[in-house]
């Protein structure tokens, strides 16, 4: 007989425990581990500290610390030397494996994607037994039912094996709100670490409850990015579930034309909650965008542009974008404006790298800049770009003061939702 050192939750569950006089005590139902609040630390947090024991009809949870797990030849042997029934408050601080891990949904963060697990390994050392990972793999099913040994002794005689997947649980993110509302390691720290994009393809594939509990944990910034790369119909259940105040704090953050369009989807009367308890800067800047029709330029721009008085130079304009710290697309095109916002010229940022830091706006500028009226068509946006090779056009009124600009990725995503559209 030897001691074990690592075993799986599918290989003690349903076995029975023994008591030193060799009786049966009971069987296995579920072991728990102890689950470290969010933003603390804990050496401990792996480790097993309940069983749940079924003893006649009744099912209750007991101290893992009076249980020895041992292994003879391959099969699993659990001795109890004394019950020890757990508080509430002991249960309270921990986490059942079996309810609220196995077969849940969580995230693999280098895949950046939801997997399922199959099942937990667990290692026995001097100080106790812990959880060390979860197993993703196909070797995990096969072996909580029961042909995993026997499929690698077929597929040996081939020189063939069955790859293990394994993610340490230091590194797992439970994200399955279906039971409990689980945050494993360090909490939502490490799931905030992923691009926006992978968040986001991550909620729209978990169910409506889990998806918005898990977005409502992000911060504001992050959570404004991780909603612009969502499709529509998840942004509006989203922004729905939320309440008034923290969906205001999110569209706040977003660029005004996406929120507009988000909006845009919403029931009158909850936008018009949403707007009122925005930044009335940026409540107004959304509500003139949202009085364009869909159809229309005025629709698709954005109103975070960059401008700047023609007297400038390159050295100010410069220390300007220093101090903004603009985003990408709003360094797609720069504008020259007169004192009324009158559009007068556009220049690139390469145009302001390569040139002389004292040089002024005028002398660098394109006067006369291609540019589309808020109230023309979008058929003829994506001509305009084509043609021109334009990264961004600028948009103005028929007085020709700048209203915004039509960045190409909304060209391309407009393009693309209407040949969805036009395919189903």
């Amino acid at each position: 007989m030897t001691s074990l050192t690592t075993f799986y939750l599918s290989g003690i569950t349903g076995k029975e425990v023994f008591g030193t006089d060799g009786d049966v005590i009971g069987v296995i139902r579920d072991l728990m581990v102890n689950a470290v609040p969010s933003g603390q630390s804990n050496p401990n947090q792996q480790m097993i500290t309940g069983i749940r024991l079924k003893i006649g009809r009744e099912t209750k949870l007991y101290s893992f610390a009076t249980f020895r797990v041992v292994k003879v030849r391959e099969n699993i042997n659990v001795t109890c030397y004394d019950l020890i029934e757990l508080s509430a408050d002991e249960i309270a601080g921990g986490l059942l494996l079996v309810e609220n891990i196995q077969d849940k949904q969580i995230v693999d963060l280098n895949g950046r994607k939801l997997v399922r697990v199959n099942d937990v390994r667990l290692a026995t050392l001097p100080t106790g037994t812990f959880a060390v990972a979860v197993d993703i793999g196909i070797a995990g099913l096969l072996r909580r039912i029961g042909i995993l040994v026997p499929m690698q002794r077929v597929l040996s005689l081939f020189r063939m094996k069955i790859p293990s997947k394994y993610i340490l649980w230091d590194d797992v993110q439970a994200i399955d709100f279906s039971n409990l509302n689980i945050k494993l390691s360090k909490s939502y720290a490490k799931l905030h670490t992923l691009h926006p994009s992978d968040i986001a393809d991550i909620l729209e594939d978990l169910g409506k409850k889990s998806s918005t509990s898990v977005f409502s944990a992000l911060d504001e910034e992050k959570a404004a990015d991780v909603l612009e790369e969502m499709e529509t119909d998840t942004q509006v259940h989203i922004i729905e579930s939320l309440p008034v105040t923290k969906a205001a704090d999110v569209l706040e953050k977003m660029p005004a034309d996406e929120a507009a369009d988000i909006l845009d989807e919403i029931e009158d009367e909850k936008a018009e909650q949403l707007l009122k308890e925005m930044d009335s800067e940026v409540s107004q800047e959304v509500r003139e965008l949202l009085e364009y029709p869909d159809n229309l330029a005025g629709g698709l721009m954005t109103t975070d542009v960059l401008s700047f008085r023609s007297e400038l130079t390159v050295e100010d304009v410069i220390r300007e974008l220093r101090i903004r710290k603009p985003e990408p697309s709003e360094l797609y095109s720069l504008f020259v404006t007169e004192e009324d916002d009158r559009l007068v010229g556009a220049f690139s940022l390469s145009d302001l790298i390569i040139a002389d830091p004292d040089t002024v706006l005028n002398k660098i500028m394109k006067s006369e800049p291609i540019f589309l009226y808020d109230d023309q068509r979008i058929d003829d946006i994506a001509e305009t770009i084509s043609k021109y090779n334009l990264l961004a056009v600028p948009v103005v009124d028929r007085e020709n003061l700048l209203q915004g600009m039509v960045v190409v990725d909304d060209v391309l995503e407009d393009l693309m939702s209407k040949r969805r559209t036009h395919k189903r």
